[in-house]
């Protein structure tokens, strides 16, 4: 598997995480806290294994962005959390910044 796919995936695995957190109620429900931790050391884990071979300024903040665009979106999909014309603007923005990281980046 690439570094790539390694941080594509740790992105998702902390969208999955921090979604995870709040299904875990503080980490009081056993079975969302259990899949809570799983996801963090899974995702930790990849990163580290994509910065053995991409720049950690831009794995991290590929990694950083792709758990913020994917937990604001889940956000507004499974708690209906509010998602305005300018926040749809904003998570538009940010995967944009994320494709000219990756894009830019050498590895």
């Amino acid at each position: 598997m690439s570094a790539w796919m390694y941080l594509f995936v740790a992105g998702l695995l902390e969208t999955g995480w921090t979604i995870g957190m709040k299904f875990s109620e503080g980490f009081t429900r056993p079975v969302p806290t259990v899949f809570t931790v799983i996801a963090i050391v899974a995702s930790m884990w990849l990163l580290a294994r994509a910065t053995q071979t991409l720049p950690i300024g831009t794995a991290y903040a590929v990694w950083v962005g792709i758990g913020a665009a994917g937990t604001a979106l889940l956000g507004a999909w499974i708690f209906r959390e509010a998602l305005s014309p300018a926040r749809l603007f904003f998570l538009v923005l940010l995967v944009v910044s994320i494709l000219g990281l990756k894009f830019t980046a050498r590895s």
